[in-house]
């Protein structure tokens, strides 16, 4: 029994028709007629009955199409299996991320996994998450690092959450540091930021922070990227919120905000209407492993769920 003769008689008891079934397997109808018939020969008994003008199942015919239907839907998802595995060879991932991100876990992330596939090619847009949230629906890449909760009018994404990250405040290094070690969201009402540009989640964490705590913040520079925003802190211009593993990063004094703090939640998302290629969910697979692997406190560590 081969794959072609199951196809060809799934083919013939779906068209209930010879020569349509022969038209849309582009092969000529006698030989398709003559697999089938090989077919029934092997098997002992027909499966069509064939009247003129009229072609009907034999019980036979009835017990077998279930089966041919199943054993087909396997080959075909053996073949794209296979095809899957050959393409972590060679290929191209897209993935998005924040500068907050690319300056911390990404370049480790890329380095494991172009170590396990150097044939893959990758390729990062670098973007605010409010940004790449579009870029992602649009269907320019593949994966994108985002920050939850996704702005209201959103497209659909599959997300699942990989790290809860603690913002602190920068300051430059010669500024005094808070008396008691910490500082409250209220304390920065006096205190000129420098902010980051439109489309950065950042951006809208501090200004909603603030706005919770009854005051609009005063800015001494906006509309940064992150190398932007800690340049400018370590001149002095102001402070900025950030997250940790930047702040850990960036050489400039670290002050952490009091109880209950800020935090953000890092997502892996990609289009919900499309399964991503088989290298981008070895991609995205490799970033949790690294995640979860990385130290810190548990509440930093990453919890998957896809919502």
């Amino acid at each position: 029994m081969q794959l072609q003769q199951l196809r060809y008689f799934a083919a013939v008891a779906e068209t209930r028709h010879f020569t349509r079934a022969a038209q849309r397997e582009h092969v000529a109808q006698p030989s398709l007629s003559q697999q089938i018939r090989a077919l029934e020969r092997e098997l002992g008994t027909e499966l069509f009955h064939r009247a003129r003008g009229h072609i009907g199942l034999t019980d036979a015919g009835e017990a077998l199409l279930p089966l041919a239907r199943r054993i087909l839907a396997d080959a075909d998802t053996a073949r794209r299996e296979v095809q899957e595995v050959a393409r972590l060879r060679r290929g191209r991932v897209r993935l998005g991320a924040p500068p907050s991100l690319c300056t911390s876990v990404v370049p480790d992330v890329l380095r494991l996994f172009h170590d396990r596939y150097p044939g893959v090619e990758l390729a990062v847009h670098e973007g605010g998450s409010r940004d790449l949230v579009g870029v992602l629906a649009a269907g320019e890449l593949d994966l994108a690092l985002v920050i939850t909760p996704l702005p209201g009018q959103a497209p659909a994404l599959a997300t699942t959450e990989l790290l809860h990250e603690e913002l602190v405040v920068v300051s430059a290094p010669g500024e005094p540091a808070p008396a008691d070690g910490a500082l409250r969201v209220a304390d920065l009402r006096e205190t000129p930021l420098v902010m980051f540009r439109h489309g950065y989640d950042l951006r809208e964490l501090t200004l909603a922070a603030c706005r919770a705590a009854g005051f609009e913040p005063r800015f001494s520079v906006e509309g940064g990227e992150m190398d932007a925003v800690l340049g400018f802190v370590r001149a002095g211009l102001g402070l900025a919120v950030v997250p940790r593993m930047v702040a850990d990063r960036s050489g400039l004094r670290t002050t952490p905000l009091a109880p209950p703090g800020l935090r953000r939640t890092v997502c892996v998302a990609h289009r919900a209407d499309v399964s991503p290629p088989r290298a981008a969910r070895e991609l995205a697979r490799v970033l949790t492993e690294q995640l979860r692997a990385a130290p810190g406190p548990p509440d930093e560590r990453p919890r998957s769920r896809t919502r």
